[in-house]
């Protein structure tokens, strides 16, 4: 898991999907990763949190 911060234009959807993966830090505007090895059992709304990010900032590193 991994957000290009660069990219990140504030527009929380990911937090959205996955509030216990993504936080947001509202001094700068912009996606803070809470856990970047989250569990399988979640990997489901991570996908979705990545597929509808906007901004394209997120992705899901496979292993």
């Amino acid at each position: 898991m991994s957000a290009d911060l660069g990219l990140c234009q504030g527009h929380q959807m990911c937090q959205g999907e996955a509030p216990d993966v993504f936080g947001f830090d509202d001094a700068t505007d912009r996606v803070v990763v809470l856990d970047e090895h989250p569990d399988e059992s979640r990997r489901r709304d991570v996908k979705a949190a990545v597929q509808y990010c906007p901004a394209m900032a997120l992705a899901l590193e496979e292993e």
